[in-house]
């Protein structure tokens, strides 16, 4: 276990209360990774007896906080900008950080994206109060009202647990695509707080992230993934990786020794330094299963592995096992299921 210290003890730490979560939100809809936290948050804030407090900057914030009230927020709070557009670190620390010195979270989660990642360090030094970035679980100790997080250290070859016992707000990151969306929620009501806020003074600082980003490989909504590693043998394993998925209608992973070793693209790289994911089927090719790996794909529905080593880590996080050379078992696998595919096609009615 890891405690965060050398920050200022609060003198009364039963004033901190309420889990609040930074709402990121583009194109007028909020973004995965903040949906996620916002269930996250609501999940600590039922078992603490506290609300869930979304906060938002940008434009249109009535949008934004009524989307974040179908998914259950409880408080509101935005800070609406009458004049620039676009994203200003400077600026969104100082709206954002005025909250927490008027509300006093005891929590915050905040989405690790880019975004994220440049406000949460800004916000935890404002705040003189730490982060523990990158985790990849969270639970609350109710009675003593700490969050107790986890995260990779050591080269992602073990999980710490963290706790922040000395100060507040307690806060982390998550990378998108590590918990689960949260289903909205009928008839629930959201108190709303907006106040109306101007970047003038931000001019010098201000930058706007309008330019064209290069379209990115999504694994995070992906249904069905197979992933292939070193057990492919060659770079051209993974064209046997590539079938199968196609046979499933499915996408294509990797492990990182992979992508590092140049066989694919970073943007196909599944784990704590890639994408983090869950789909229903989860196949892994030649994967031994180290715990960067594990970390990003462990809350697959289904996962199949295959593998020639049967004490391969892997292989106790797999619903089922097969003990073969990816190299014989995935042609096979793919024959198969697209003779299923034109069996179900021929015997269709018309």
């Amino acid at each position: 276990m890891v405690e965060l210290i050398n920050c200022v003890v609060p003198e009364h730490p039963e004033e901190y209360h309420d889990v609040f979560v930074y709402l990121e939100h583009k194109n007028g809809k909020l973004t995965r990774g903040s949906l996620e936290m916002l269930g996250k948050a609501e999940e600590l804030a039922h078992k603490l007896n506290e609300k869930a407090v979304g906060v938002a900057i940008g434009k249109n914030l009535k949008e934004i906080a009524a989307e974040a009230e179908s998914y259950g927020c409880d408080l509101f709070l935005g800070a609406e900008v009458t004049d620039f557009s676009g994203f200003s670190s400077v600026a969104y620390t100082e709206f954002i950080t005025s909250f927490v010195e008027q509300y006093k979270p005891n929590i915050f989660l905040i989405s690790g994206s880019r975004e994220g990642r440049d406000l949460v360090s800004r916000i935890a030094i404002r705040s003189r109060t730490g982060v523990a970035a990158d985790c990849v679980e969270l639970d609350v100790d109710v009675p003593n009202r700490l969050l107790i997080a986890w995260r990779p250290s050591f080269g992602d070859k073990t999980i710490d647990q963290i706790l922040c016992k000395r100060h507040r707000p307690q806060m982390i990151t998550s990378r998108p695509g590590s918990y689960k969306m949260p289903e909205k929620v009928k008839n629930h009501k959201c108190e709303v707080i907006i106040k109306k806020v101007k970047m003038a003074k931000y001019a010098g600082e201000h930058r706007t992230d309008e330019f064209k980003q290069k379209e990115r490989l999504d694994l995070t909504s992906a249904k069905i993934i197979v992933s292939g590693g070193l057990g492919l043998g060659k770079p051209s394993g993974f064209k046997l990786v590539k079938d199968l998925a196609d046979s499933l209608g499915g996408q294509v992973g990797a492990s990182r020794p992979v992508v590092d070793l140049g066989w694919i693209p970073y943007e196909h790289q599944v784990g704590q330094t890639g994408q983090t994911v869950r789909p229903k089927l989860y196949v892994a090719a030649g994967i031994s299963g180290k715990i960067q790996h594990i970390v990003g794909m462990k809350a697959s529905e289904t996962i199949i592995s295959i593998n020639t080593d049967p004490n391969a880590p892997i292989v106790k996080f797999s619903d089922y096992f097969i003990n073969a050379d990816v190299s014989k078992a995935l042609p096979k696998l793919t024959e198969e299921i697209r003779k299923l595919k034109a069996g179900t096609l021929a015997s269709s009615p018309g």
